[in-house]
């Protein structure tokens, strides 16, 4: 379906785009994603996917969690598209149009469901560089802003550089088993001696293995290698930052948890015992411990640094790229346990950071809009939000909208009864019970500081007055358009939808557990 719309848009935007409304190409994409959704949900049937299905002569491995995943890729897409306001038309090329967004959209979405689906070196490479230059693009849709095109050029070559060590890994891998389907070298291995010393082919795999997940931890913005996250968070468009730090995390680290804990069928097996639980794929508890460390060592860095350097912000954005990292710590910390527990609490975490992470971005979007009509100008990246002075006074101007982004916050920083708390304390719980006491300390100490830039974000918004910014602080290139950005009813009804499952989570927890729960379960059993 994804194919069929994507290929339409090809044919329709050049051919009809003077008679069709950049409003509709959005309507008609979020269409889309959401029937592409309703025929994944169709073809969901657990006992005849409980073991997979090998389709395009074993490329892809579609399974219930892959299925699972991509349903909810589809939700999360169509919901992102929402924030994209209706504007008039303009002759201006350097402001893009809803169609080229839209366009961009279905590319990076249908490299995500391949990703996910990947069972073989070369269609993961293929799956994640169709993702990535979608991403590529639409950081740089704003031609005319100087930190748009520096943030798009950014992220293009670093990029490219962890694209090059996921192809440095595969061809270690092919080199010296002549291999490229996780399958078979699954096979291979166990096979072969069950250490890695003197036997060159584990050694070779192990090697490609570690390159590709460093190249994966690059893109999801891991620290250490998180350096560009935050400059080209900050000078995207808000329409776009909220794609880069939702969409491509939920796909990578969701091939993450498949490569090392059940893709394909005996990656990873679960004993009588939680703590026996190692990756049958390297038949070796200490080829184990070259990932398990690598993953646990990337988690620690990524609590901290995304804490500690976030206190210092006073840019919104940077703000919230430092806490995207953060975030990012709790995820490989529950990749690194590997067992039943860890998987359900990261299949848990993710799917609400993507929820309270669209519904954030989406309501500083809505202020954006209120406070650029109320201006009357825009700057060169669509009125967006830059400082936190921004958000003064903005409960007294829009109440809903700061009550819906202080929700949000506090569900960031783990405030019970949000959903975030529950998320927190999954991954907590799950830490502890396998004796992870130290990672355990470092999650609380790292959520609690985490806390205080939450609040100062909300502190400028309920008790600061409103004071005219100085001149000095915003130095961009302004624009005037001639437009009429506003919130729609849609876009409204998308954040009070997003707010109350934040919100009212603990009144009926179980359909998102239990989803979790089952989509976990079939990665141990099948």
């Amino acid at each position: 379906m994804l194919s069929i719309g994507l290929i339409s848009f090809i044919i329709t935007v050049p051919l009809f785009s003077n008679r069709i409304t950049p409003s509709l190409f959005n309507r008609i994409t979020s269409l889309v994603l959401i029937y592409s959704a309703l025929l994944s949900i169709n073809v969901l049937y657990i006992k005849a996917l409980s073991s997979g299905v090998g389709i395009y002569s074993g490329l892809f491995h579609v399974e219930v969690i892959s299925l699972g995943i991509e349903i909810f890729i589809f939700l999360i897409a169509s919901i992102i598209l929402t924030g994209w306001a209706p504007v008039k038309r303009s002759n201006n090329w350097n402001i893009p149009s809803i169609s080229e967004y839209s366009l961009m959209i279905l590319f990076a979405t249908i490299g995500m469901t391949m990703l996910i689906s990947s069972s073989d070196l070369v269609s993961m490479y293929l799956s994640i560089e169709l993702q990535s230059f979608a991403v590529y693009i639409l950081t740089t849709l704003y031609r005319d802003s100087e930190n748009a095109t520096s943030a798009g050029l950014k992220y293009f070559l670093l990029g490219g550089l962890s694209s090059a060590l996921i192809l440095l890994g595969t061809g270690f891998i092919y080199a010296y088993t002549g291999l490229t389907s996780f399958e078979s070298i699954q096979d291979i291995l166990q096979v072969e001696a069950f250490s890695i010393t003197g036997n060159t082919e584990v050694q070779a795999i192990v090697l490609g293995l570690t390159f590709i997940l460093l190249g994966l931890l690059f893109k999801v913005s891991a620290a250490p290698l998180h350096n560009w996250a935050p400059d080209v968070y900050d000078g995207s468009p808000t329409i776009v930052t909220i794609w880069l730090t939702t969409m491509p995390k939920i796909s990578i680290f969701t091939f993450l948890c498949m490569l090392f804990l059940g893709l394909p069928e005996g990656y990873a097996n679960i004993n009588e015992s939680a703590n026996d639980s190692v990756l049958q794929i390297f038949q070796s508890e200490d080829v184990f411990l070259i990932i398990k460390n690598l993953l646990l060592l990337s988690s620690m860095l990524s609590l901290i640094v995304g804490t500690v350097l976030g206190l210092s912000q006073y840019r919104i954005k940077r703000l919230l790229a430092y806490s995207t990292i953060s975030h990012v710590g709790f995820l490989l910390l529950c990749l690194g346990m590997n067992t039943f527990e860890s998987v359900h609490s990261f299949l848990f975490y993710l799917m609400q950071y993507s929820i309270t992470n669209a519904c954030t971005f989406l309501t500083l979007l809505a202020f954006s809009y209120v406070k650029s009509n109320s201006s009357g100008s825009f700057s060169s990246k669509g009125g967006d939000l830059e400082l936190f002075t921004d958000l003064r006074a903005q409960f007294k101007e829009n109440p809903l909208l700061a009550f819906s982004l202080s929700m949000c916050l506090f569900s960031m920083a783990g405030i019970p009864p949000l959903i975030g708390f529950f998320a927190k304390q999954s991954v907590l719980y799950s830490s502890i019970h396998q004796g992870y006491y130290f990672m355990s300390l470092i999650c609380v100490v790292t959520s609690v500081i985490s806390a205080s830039y939450y609040l100062k974000l909300i502190h400028f918004m309920y008790f600061v007055q409103d004071n005219k910014v100085k001149a000095s602080l915003l130095k961009e290139n302004e624009m005037e358009i001639s437009s009429n950005k506003e919130v729609t009813s849609i876009h409204s009804l998308v954040i009070a939808i997003l707010t109350m499952i934040i919100t009212l989570f603990l009144l009926d927890p179980q359909i998102l557990l239990n989803s979790c729960q089952v989509l976990a379960l079939s990665l141990f059993y099948n």
